[in-house]
């Protein structure tokens, strides 16, 4: 992965949360859940997955939590002003802090690496063959 001396940053589209990741992202995926489907309302929903470590965070989101494909709780975190998804957290994994690819100032920086519960993907919703199709998450 290209190494990036800037920091990642970030938000919501009306700026009440604004985020600054200076570390570069251990994971970048494409997501096919069904959690990630209705909450992009379409195929898919794009991450880039963080160490939780030096995030400076305004958080004014709010929170829902939810049980995910994986049968753990997933912390969903949006905007309640403009309702801009932002962040997701996980209980099984709180080391590691995950955002929407398109919350980032700079889209562009995302770099997906893998196509993650690929066996709830839809024909209709075409990823780039070349990425790596897991049917649920990677190992470890």
């Amino acid at each position: 992965m290209e190494k990036n001396n800037e920091a990642y940053t970030g938000g919501c589209a009306c700026g009440a949360i604004r985020y600054e990741i200076p570390a570069e992202p251990i994971f970048m995926n494409h997501c096919q859940c069904r959690d990630c489907q209705h909450k992009s309302g379409t195929g898919h929903g794009s991450y880039l997955t963080f160490p939780r470590a030096g995030i400076k965070l305004t958080d004014q989101a709010a929170h829902w939590d939810l049980v995910g494909d994986s049968g753990n709780v997933k912390t969903r975190g949006f905007c309640p002003t403009c309702g801009s998804p932002v962040t997701l957290t996980f209980a099984a994994m709180p080391e590691v802090f995950t955002v929407h690819a398109a919350s980032l100032d700079d889209p562009g920086r995302f770099k997906p690496q893998a196509v993650t519960y690929g066996v709830r993907g839809h024909a209709w919703d075409r990823l780039d063959p070349a990425l790596p199709k897991f049917e649920t998450m990677p190992p470890g």
